[in-house]
């Protein structure tokens, strides 16, 4: 089964059309993000393939795996690394018969063990649990238990949490064990995206050390 990078950290997400979504994105990489993840749900083809291209190639220079939110497609034509897969999307193996056995496919299990152990036999790459706090990207979430990732501990692949993550209260979900960070508006929003991802990179000390 294809596996993420070794270490753990923050995994970004972009929040959506701007115009210096690559100066964005670069900030991010520079700071410390351990994986990216295109989302625009958009419906302009053309620019979302021109981005998703050249986030491809910069993330390449960082050696930092792109995903791409839900849009497998966009994912096989760019020839980015893998794609989120939400409620509503096709199952791990249905996206690797596209993608290819080595696709790195992330699953959304919000605040459900059975699913996440049910994307985890299915070959999911990671599962993603949240929200733990409230969320400026999808105010309406559920809210989950931090209790969820020491349920989750022993499903076998890295979990991300996700939903209104800071630098600030993100240190006990690491506490709690988790994987990677997942942040949009807390790193991309910021009036400072690299240093934003330096503090969220900060939460995992021994992986900053053992990386360099």
């Amino acid at each position: 089964m294809p596996t993420l990078p070794s270490g753990r950290g923050l995994y970004a997400i972009t929040d959506g059309p701007r115009a210096d979504l690559l100066d964005a994105v670069a900030q991010a990489l520079a700071g410390g993000a351990r994986l990216l993840q295109y989302r625009d749900l958009s419906h302009d083809a053309a620019r979302r393939h021109s981005e998703a291209t050249a986030l491809v190639q910069l993330c390449r220079t960082h050696h930092v795996p792109l995903i791409i939110d839900h849009d497998i497609a966009l994912a096989r034509a760019v020839g980015a690394d893998g794609v989120h897969l939400g409620r509503d999307d096709d199952d791990p193996a249905a996206v690797r018969a596209v993608l290819g056995e080595q696709a790195i496919v992330g699953v959304s299990c919000y605040g459900s063990l059975p699913r996440a152990q049910a994307a985890a036999r299915a070959g999911a790459s990671y599962v993603s649990f949240g929200a733990f706090f409230p969320s400026p990207t999808k105010p309406l979430a559920a809210r989950v238990p931090l209790d969820l990732l020491r349920q989750s501990a022993a499903l076998g692949v890295p979990r991300v949490a996700i939903g209104g993550i800071t630098p600030d209260n993100g240190a006990a979900l690491v506490e709690a064990s988790t994987d990677y960070l997942a942040a949009v508006s807390a790193v991309f929003a910021a009036p400072d995206v690299r240093a934003a991802a330096q503090r969220f990179a900060a939460l995992y000390p021994s992986d900053r050390e053992s990386a360099r």
